[in-house]
């Protein structure tokens, strides 16, 4: 049966066309993976199959009585809300119902014989629902989900309001997989999660009865939980039975077939124009000549899509620093209560150290206490001298109107107008990117725009927090090639050991001095 119908969907922001007549049908029970390079589209689709944007041609149509669950990248969480009571509001329909049973018991206190039967009869009905639906053991579903995603750590009588990104993008996720919808809808859903969180919402996607849509960059997450991919690139969508590398390689089949019948049409066409050249001004020969012409005329013209330009990270290096990059003394980081015991860290010249561990335990806060950005609760930081640090920062708060070009220009004013399109090019944007606002731009795209800013800056020591979020799997590529030819100092916060295994020449788990209970 079929849950969701796309039909001939067409949609594009300005003159940038994003997809052209695309269609799609998802299935009862269908587990599927979407994915294509960051700005081929992915989110707005998501946004256009939810009724959050009107496509610009095209219909779509959900089965009756359909609940969806949607985890976007951009949702909000109202203040003065705590953890637990933002959870409990995935149960908001059976609570309804409960208020309801009391309304119909009210009821019941002048009703007559006849009445009462008819009450009593909807009051079983709505009881049995409750029961079926474990009313009765939601506090104990919302703390197990709670755990298996972290947020018993922080605390599930925390203001919401109170939460950086990643946390509150826990919240949601936590709150759908709680609302149990019949389809569920996920935007990069472990760009904000832990290694061991990512494998407990592995599992629990893996059992999971319903649909589900996933987007994801994650490739071994993705390749773990789903058996269909839709392929989103060069406008169109298109649909691949088995997980991503069964996709590559029929992906890399089909394209291959169709450069060998594209290279095979070409030859046919220029030996049709030579014979029409030659042939047509002869009496003799006219009338073969306009026959070819017809079938030039007539052919349906095989076209290679444009091949994506690929991102080249190369980093820019300052001289080198002194030997000692940082060393802590007895060093407490924390905001108003201790995150840390006492550290005694030390780094040199040349380490890269990659930070790993759950969320919420002050990886980003040590990171910004050595910086000097936060004043530590104790203790001391000591810095070598002659850093050139280039700092990547997981989140950027704020509305950005400025288009890519304004962007990088404000930050390095003595480049020409050639010059930051080159550099915005090399990050593997694209003309029409890079002349948009940052703000309609994808999550992956405005990391690049980021790291364009980064890597045309000179540096001896990276700082990077979780710079992989939202990136594609080229882009992921390039930055880890790039990172391991870097001569400098790198201090990475990743959870993704595919990527920060193979740059690191050290792993500190930071759960090892966390005064966090786990």
């Amino acid at each position: 049966m079929s849950i969701l119908t796309v039909k001939n969907v067409s949609h594009g922001f300005g003159d940038r066309a994003i997809f052209n007549d695309v269609s799609f049908r998802l299935l009862k029970g269908e587990h599927i993976g979407l994915i294509g390079a960051n700005g081929e589209g992915k989110s707005t689709f998501m946004n256009i199959i939810t009724g959050k944007l009107e496509p610009d041609a095209g219909k779509i149509e959900w089965a009756k009585n359909v609940r969806i669950g949607y985890l976007d990248q951009h949702a909000v969480l109202q203040k003065g809300q705590s953890i637990r009571d933002a959870l409990r509001t995935a149960f908001r329909y059976l609570f309804d119902m409960e208020a309801e049973i009391n309304r119909l018991y009210e009821q019941m206190a002048s009703a007559d014989p006849d009445e009462m039967e008819k009450l009593l009869e909807e009051v079983g009905v709505l009881q049995d629902t409750l029961s079926s639906n474990d009313f009765y053991t939601i506090d104990a579903k919302v703390e197990e989900v709670a755990r298996g995603l972290g947020l018993d750590e922080i605390g599930l009588d925390r203001d919401v309001h109170d939460l950086s990104g990643g946390q509150r993008t826990k919240i949601l996720l936590a709150k759908l997989l709680l609302e149990k919808p019949d389809i569920l809808l996920l935007d990069e859903p472990t760009n904000y999660l832990d290694e061991q969180h990512i494998e407990w919402l592995k599992r629990y996607l893996q059992e999971y009865e319903n649909a589900f849509v996933l987007i994801s960059h994650d490739i071994p997450f993705l390749n773990s939980v789903i058996n269909l991919i839709y392929h989103m690139g060069n406008q169109e969508l298109n649909r691949y039975v088995g997980d991503y590398d069964n996709f590559l390689q029929q992906h890399e089949a089909k394209q291959s077939q169709l450069e060998s019948a594209f290279k095979r049409q070409q030859q046919e066409i220029a030996d049709l124009k030579d014979f029409v050249a030659r042939n047509k001004a002869r009496v003799s020969t006219r009338n073969m000549a306009m026959s070819r012409q017809k079938k030039l005329d007539s052919m349906e013209i095989i076209e290679l899509a444009k091949e994506k330009p690929k991102p080249v990270f190369n980093f820019k290096e300052a001289r080198a620093s002194s030997r000692m990059i940082f060393e802590t003394k007895d060093l407490v980081i924390g905001y108003n209560e201790p995150l840390s015991r006492p550290l005694n860290l030390q780094m040199e010249r040349g380490q890269k150290i990659a930070l790993t561990g759950a969320n919420g335990i002050g990886k980003t806060t040590l990171l910004r206490s050595i910086l000097g950005e936060i004043k530590p609760l104790s203790g001391s930081v000591e810095r070598g001298d002659y850093q050139y640090v280039g700092y990547f920062e997981q989140e950027v708060k704020g509305t950005n109107y400025n288009t890519c070009i304004e962007e990088v220009w404000q930050e390095f004013p003595s480049f020409s107008q050639f010059e930051v399109r080159a550099a915005l090019a090399k990050c593997g944007l694209t003309t029409k990117h890079i002349e948009s606002k940052i703000e309609v731009l994808s999550g992956g795209e405005k990391a690049k725009v980021r790291l364009c800013k980064l890597i045309n800056q000179e540096t001896n020591l990276l700082v990077l927090d979780e710079p992989t979020n939202h990136l594609d799997v080229d882009a992921k590529e390039e930055l880890k090639r790039a990172l391991q030819a870097y001569k400098g100092s790198i201090l990475l916060i990743s959870h993704e050991p595919e990527f920060y295994r193979e740059v690191a020449t050290e792993v500190w788990n930071c759960e090892s001095w966390t005064t966090k209970v786990f």
